[in-house]
C-alpha cells in the first residue's frame, strides 16, 4: 500500500479544519508519543533503583521524586540544552550546536545515563530524518543527546520553542510514570494523578528555561545520580538505566 502524498484529500482536510498553529504542533504528538521508535520504554532514569531501595513506594513518594528530578536535575538541564540546540539550528550555527551537544553528553553522570540520552537521541534523529526530512535537519556524526535532537528537529520544522519545551518535559514525566507503574509501586490511576500534578511544574520549567544560559545548568539530585551507578549491579532489572 502506497503512502498518501502531500496535497491529497487527507492533507487538504487537515489544512481546512486545523488552524495553522495547531498544524505546526502535530509532529510533536508523534515525536514524543510512546510509539515513536526511540526506545524510551527501556529506560527508567534510575527510578527502578529508587523503587528497589524503597525511596519510591507509593503515589506521594513518586511525585516527590519526580518533582526533584525535574526541578533540580535532568528535567531542568535538558530543557536548557534543548532551548540552546533549538536556537543554534535556527541561527544555522553549527559550532554552537556542536558545543551544546558535547556538553549534554558530558553531563551524564554514569555510563547508563549516557547510553540513555545518546541512544534515544540517535534513534530520534534517525526516525525523524526518515519520516520528517528537512533541509535544516542534517544527520550528525557520532552521538547525539536526546534533548539536543528534539531541539534540532523542532527548530528545523519551525515548531515554537515554548510548545516544544513543554511537550518534551511532560513526555519525560509520563515516561517515568510509566516506568513506575511497570515497577509496581503504583497503579495506572495513581500514575495519571502524578502526571497531572506535575503539569504546573513542567510549565514553570519550560518557561524558565527559555531565558537561561548554559552556565545556569546544574543539579543536586545526588542520590539519583549515585543510584545510576548502583543500578548497573542491581540483581534483577527491567530497565537499562
Amino acid at each position: 500500500m502506497s503512502l498518501p502524498e502531500q496535497g491529497t484529500t487527507t492533507g487538504m482536510v487537515m489544512a481546512e479544519f486545523l488552524p495553522v498553529e495547531a498544524q505546526s504542533l502535530l509532529p510533536l504528538f508523534a515525536w514524543l508519543s510512546p510509539s515513536y521508535p526511540v526506545g524510551s520504554y527501556a529506560y527508567s532514569h534510575t527510578l527502578e533503583w529508587a523503587v528497589e531501595t524503597g525511596d519510591v513506594t507509593d503515589e506521594a513518594s513518586l511525585a516527590f521524586w519526580l518533582t526533584d528530578l525535574m526541578t533540580l536535575g535532568a528535567g531542568r538541564n535538558d530543557a536548557i540544552l534543548l532551548a540552546h540546540a533549538y536556537r543554534a539550528v535556527s541561527a544555522d550555527d553549527a559550532y554552537a550546536l556542536n558545543t551544546v551537544n558535547e556538553l549534554a553528553l558530558a553531563l551524564s553522570p554514569s555510563s547508563e545515563l549516557h547510553l540513555e540520552t545518546s541512544q534515544q537521541g540517535k534513534s530520534f534523529l534517525d526516525a525523524t530524518l526518515a519520516a520528517w526530512p528537512s533541509p535544516r535537519l542534517m544527520p550528525q556524526e557520532g552521538e547525539v543527546a536526546f534533548p539536543v535532537a528534539v531541539g534540532m528537529a523542532a527548530a528545523a520544522h519551525g515548531i515554537p520553542l515554548p510548545a516544544t519545551l513543554g511537550a518534551f518535559l511532560f513526555a519525560l514525566v509520563q515516561t517515568l510514570v510509566s516506568a513506575a507503574i511497570r515497577s509496581a509501586p503504583i497503579g495506572q490511576t495513581a500514575g495519571t494523578r502524578v502526571s497531572a500534578a506535575l503539569s504546573a511544574t513542567v510549565q514553570a520549567i519550560a518557561h524558565e528555561a527559555q531565558g537561561l544560559s548554559l552556565d545556569d545548568i546544574g543539579g543536586c539530585t545526588f542520590r539519583a545520580d549515585l543510584g545510576s551507578f548502583h543500578h548497573e549491579n542491581q540483581y534483577t532489572r527491567l530497565f537499562r538505566s
